[in-house]
């Protein structure tokens, strides 16, 4: 993986580690519908709807089922803050 074309990324709860490492992209599911963050994207802040998290590493797929969270994007890297 090049690092230039990676995002760092960490899926959290208050009490337990997801995922922390690089990905291709992550996607989920908003109030306006699915979106899909890329290395290079737009810096921003979300809240989560219910669905799937997926997390396309160069290696897998990694699927997160959740009720809710948010996340928040800056700089490639993509914090994820889950509840379930």
């Amino acid at each position: 993986m090049n690092q230039d074309q990676v995002l760092t990324v960490q899926a959290r709860a208050p009490f337990e580690l997801y995922y922390r490492g690089s990905a291709l992209s992550v996607s989920a599911i908003n109030k306006v519908g699915k979106f899909d963050i890329l290395p290079g994207h737009a810096d921003f802040f979300s809240v989560i709807n219910p669905g799937d998290i997926l997390i396309e590493t160069e290696n897998e797929e990694i699927t997160i089922p959740v009720t809710s969270g948010i996340v928040c994007v800056k700089d490639d890297e993509v914090l994820l803050f889950l509840n379930f």
